[in-house]
Protein backbone atom coordinates (compact mmCIF):
# COMPACT_ATOMS: atom_id res chain seq x y z
CA UNK A 1 0.00 0.00 0.00
CA UNK A 2 1.04 3.20 -1.18
CA UNK A 3 1.05 6.29 2.05
CA UNK A 4 -0.98 9.07 1.05
CA UNK A 5 1.43 12.17 0.89
CA UNK A 6 -1.55 14.02 0.94
CA UNK A 7 -1.54 13.95 5.02
CA UNK A 8 1.33 16.38 4.48
CA UNK A 9 0.47 19.53 4.54
CA UNK A 10 1.87 23.13 3.84
CA UNK A 11 0.62 26.68 5.38
CA UNK A 12 1.96 29.46 5.67
CA UNK A 13 0.06 30.28 8.79
CA UNK A 14 1.23 27.26 10.21
CA UNK A 15 4.72 26.19 11.48
CA UNK A 16 6.30 28.71 9.53
CA UNK A 17 5.22 27.41 5.97
CA UNK A 18 6.90 24.01 7.25
CA UNK A 19 5.64 20.94 6.28
CA UNK A 20 3.52 19.38 8.90
CA UNK A 21 1.07 16.62 9.66
CA UNK A 22 -2.62 17.53 8.33
CA UNK A 23 -2.05 21.03 8.89
CA UNK A 24 -1.61 20.66 12.16
CA UNK A 25 1.02 21.93 14.49
CA UNK A 26 3.55 18.96 14.08
CA UNK A 27 6.24 19.81 11.40
CA UNK A 28 7.68 16.85 9.47
CA UNK A 29 11.11 17.30 10.93
CA UNK A 30 9.75 16.80 14.62
CA UNK A 31 8.52 13.22 13.60
CA UNK A 32 11.43 12.93 11.37
CA UNK A 33 13.67 13.36 14.79
CA UNK A 34 11.39 11.20 17.07
CA UNK A 35 12.30 8.41 14.45
CA UNK A 36 15.96 9.20 14.32
CA UNK A 37 16.17 9.00 18.38
CA UNK A 38 15.48 5.11 18.37
CA UNK A 39 11.54 6.00 18.80
CA UNK A 40 9.73 3.25 17.59
CA UNK A 41 6.33 3.88 15.70
CA UNK A 42 4.20 2.49 18.77
CA UNK A 43 6.23 4.89 21.10
CA UNK A 44 5.45 7.96 19.18
CA UNK A 45 1.73 6.81 19.10
CA UNK A 46 1.77 6.41 22.56
CA UNK A 47 3.31 9.24 23.43
CA UNK A 48 1.23 11.45 20.92
CA UNK A 49 -1.85 9.97 20.26
CA UNK A 50 -3.28 12.61 17.92
CA UNK A 51 -0.70 11.12 15.97
CA UNK A 52 -1.47 7.95 13.41
CA UNK A 53 0.76 5.60 11.82
CA UNK A 54 0.01 6.52 8.19
CA UNK A 55 1.13 10.08 9.16
CA UNK A 56 4.37 8.33 10.68
CA UNK A 57 4.48 6.55 6.85
CA UNK A 58 3.70 9.99 5.26
CA UNK A 59 6.79 11.85 7.03
CA UNK A 60 8.97 8.97 5.91
CA UNK A 61 7.67 9.34 1.99
CA UNK A 62 8.00 13.24 2.31
CA UNK A 63 11.51 12.92 3.18
CA UNK A 64 12.65 10.38 0.86
CA UNK A 65 10.97 12.79 -2.16
CA UNK A 66 12.77 15.73 -0.52
CA UNK A 67 16.42 13.83 -1.10
CA UNK A 68 14.91 12.13 -4.15
CA UNK A 69 14.95 15.41 -5.95
CA UNK A 70 11.21 14.59 -6.58
CA UNK A 71 8.85 17.44 -6.12
CA UNK A 72 5.96 17.44 -4.24
CA UNK A 73 2.79 19.56 -5.26
CA UNK A 74 0.05 19.37 -2.34
CA UNK A 75 -3.21 18.46 -3.95
CA UNK A 76 -5.41 21.79 -3.20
Amino acid sequence: MVTKIARITIDPHICHGKPSVRGMRWPVEVVLDLIGSGMSFDEIIEDHPELEKEDILACLNFARLSVSGESYQQAN
